[in-house]
């Protein structure tokens, strides 16, 4: 290989474990020798000399939600620069999936996990302690917690969008939300609009709540239960853009116009919100930023045993269309 690439074997090396230091040209030499040979490196052999896969898991709760591809697929794309392979496993948001899934990936090698959000029961961390896996949390931030995360505040992400709201005259307000047991994220938006309203001197146990499924199906029957309560809520907040774009279609479905008769706010800002009508309100998330460093983070712990350091990242809100005056 090296011979017929006119390359060093170290150079070779480099090319197969770690492409981004080599330069572009000697890159496609390697390529070119690889594709002459017909060469196919034996990674079993790797494994065993080098006691790592090069593989990092992430586990997400959902495939079916666009957030989550954008950020994995930034992660993948930093992870590739750094020698290192994903593989992606889903829980449907189920705890119990999880620990399946975390427990199988090690099994399998993983060198480290990429895991969304903190909350998980305590004997998983001590499993992956007692392993060594190092392991990295996105989709939320807590400075407290002795887990690195890169990530973005959701309850102060939820509670700037609330302030807003409540600023535009809104005192009848309603959430749709996915089930906040398990999910700590859904459950920081919800305390964030509970924080704003608060602050506003509102009484949070007038919060109306629906939790439900992801979907736009979902909440579009989120919303027609909100709709139907008497004193019926003026802005009705959304966990996520996609059950923000059901509530949208109940209202057409209803005759209700947005934002004159209510308003209507998602969160992720995902394509969907700018291509809705109206055009979507809501929280703008850095997913690809945030799969980016992730990846960069956990290439650079196993490459150069350079210390994960946590890394807030900031959201905004996004005015579009669909929020108006009370």
């Amino acid at each position: 290989m090296a011979e017929a690439a006119k390359v060093s074997t170290a150079t070779v090396s480099r090319c197969l474990n770690f492409p981004d230091k080599v330069a572009p040209e000697t890159r496609q030499k390697v390529q070119d020798a690889i594709a002459l040979l017909g060469y196919s490196p034996n990674f079993g052999a790797r494994v065993m000399a080098a006691r790592r896969t090069n593989t990092i898991g992430a586990i997400i709760p959902t495939m079916e939600n666009a957030i989550f591809a954008r950020g994995l697929e930034a992660f993948q794309e930093e992870l590739r620069r750094h020698g290192f392979t994903m593989l992606v496993a889903s829980t449907a948001y189920q705890p119990q999936i999880e620990e399946e899934q975390i427990r199988s990936l090690v099994a399998r090698g993983a060198d480290a996990l990429l895991l969304i959000g903190y909350q998980r029961a305590p004997e998983i961390y001590r499993f992956l302690d007692a392993q060594r896996i190092p392991v990295l949390l996105t989709w939320a931030f807590d400075p407290q917690s002795p887990r690195p995360s890169v990530g973005f505040d959701n309850r102060a992400a939820m509670q700037g969008l609330a302030a807003k709201v409540i600023a535009l005259g809104h005192r009848r307000l309603a959430l749709i939300s996915a089930d906040t047991g398990p999910n700590d994220r859904a459950a920081a938006r919800r305390d964030g609009i509970l924080r704003a309203m608060a602050a506003a001197g509102l009484d949070g146990t007038q919060l109306r709540f629906e939790e439900t499924t992801y979907g736009i199906d979902q909440g579009a029957a989120a919303f027609d239960r909100l709709m139907a309560m008497p004193d019926r809520p003026t802005a009705v907040f959304c966990g996520n853009d996609v059950l923000a774009v059901g509530a949208l279609r109940s209202a057409r479905a209803l005759g209700l116009s947005v934002p004159q008769d209510v308003s209507v706010l998602g969160f992720d800002d995902i394509e969907l919100a700018q291509v809705a009508y109206p055009a979507l309100t809501t929280v703008h998330v850095p997913h690809r930023e945030m799969g980016r460093r992730a990846g960069q983070a956990l290439g650079r712990l196993l490459r150069d045993g350079e210390p994960i350091k946590p890394v807030e990242l900031a959201t905004r809100i996004v005015l579009r269309d669909t929020l108006g005056p009370a």
